[in-house]
């Protein structure tokens, strides 16, 4: 078995958050579904390339890379095994695609074993970046590619922002207010801090002195906007969002005001909050 150095996030994403992520990936693909464009844009495989997908999780972007790549490969590396076990049933009958069980800060990649590596949100969550990226780029044959999404900061004003902070605050109101027996229940806090992660790569001058530090060059990195379905309509919404976290039941007055929250963002095509990212791409060096 795969060496693990990423302790922490190993427990979370082989626990109840992994475990959500693989039961609900219709959901989470959906809202990444947006900047799959951009990805596959800027990673522009080849019909006979190598494809390495980091952080694959329920292998949405692996199978879209093995039908890219008809005539060459595509390998998802993760560190869950519930999203694991989920890709590898989804892509039953796709002969160029497989999945592999490891932490990709220090998976045992062949060298020089691909031709391009692509992440779609996976990469935030490494215990070192630079050894990571370092990895990653021994995978690569020389003057390989590397393309990935991560997330921009949320502008407090912007849509995202201000609505997840507004059911953010509603929620842990809710969860700390005293109860009939006069006590507060708080929500459990998940092991690692999974939002710190997710920011990890948020600033682009950071990102692109860990990839040069990696041996990438040249290192591009482009914003992108586009709309996030968090659910059919308000409530559908809100009740994927409080499934998210562990914690006591939440009251019936605090779903009603987070349903409210939602409202104005309510379309045809679902509840849409627009989100931004950095599409980053970069290549090894010869």
């Amino acid at each position: 078995m795969s060496t693990v150095v990423n302790t922490g996030q190993a427990e979370a994403w082989n626990g109840p958050v992994g475990q959500h992520w693989a039961n609900h990936h219709e959901r989470y693909d959906g809202m990444l579904a947006s900047f799959d464009e951009a990805l596959f844009t800027a990673a522009g495989i080849g019909e006979a390339d190598r494809v390495l997908d980091v952080g694959c999780g329920s292998g949405s972007t692996t199978r879209r890379a093995a039908r890219l790549a008809a005539r060459g490969h595509a390998v998802g590396v993760d560190i869950s095994e519930p999203m694991l076990a989920r890709a590898r049933s989804l892509s039953t009958g796709i002969g160029n695609v497989s999945y592999e069980w490891g932490d990709a800060q220090v998976h045992p990649f062949p060298a020089d074993g691909h031709d391009v590596a692509i992440s779609r949100g996976g990469v935030m969550f490494f215990a070192d970046h630079t050894a990571a990226f370092t990895n990653i780029g021994r995978s690569l044959r020389p003057g390989g590619r590397l393309a990935f999404v991560c997330p921009r900061p949320a502008a407090p004003d912007g849509e995202e922002g201000r609505a997840l902070g507004l059911l953010a605050s509603l929620l842990t109101a809710s969860a700390t207010r005293p109860s009939a027996a006069g006590t507060s229940a708080p929500r459990p806090a998940p092991g690692p801090d999974l939002a710190a992660a997710m920011a990890s790569l948020s600033a682009p001058d950071r990102t692109r002195q860990m990839l040069e530090g990696a041996g990438f060059g040249p290192v591009g990195i482009t914003a992108v906007d586009a709309p996030a379905c968090w659910g059919r309509d308000a409530g559908d919404a809100v009740d994927f969002y409080v499934s998210r976290g562990p914690g006591a039941e939440v009251p019936e007055e605090t779903l009603s005001a987070m349903r409210d929250v939602l409202r104005p963002y309510e379309t045809d095509r679902g509840v849409l909050l627009n989100a931004g990212v950095w599409v980053v791409t970069a290549r090894r060096a010869s």
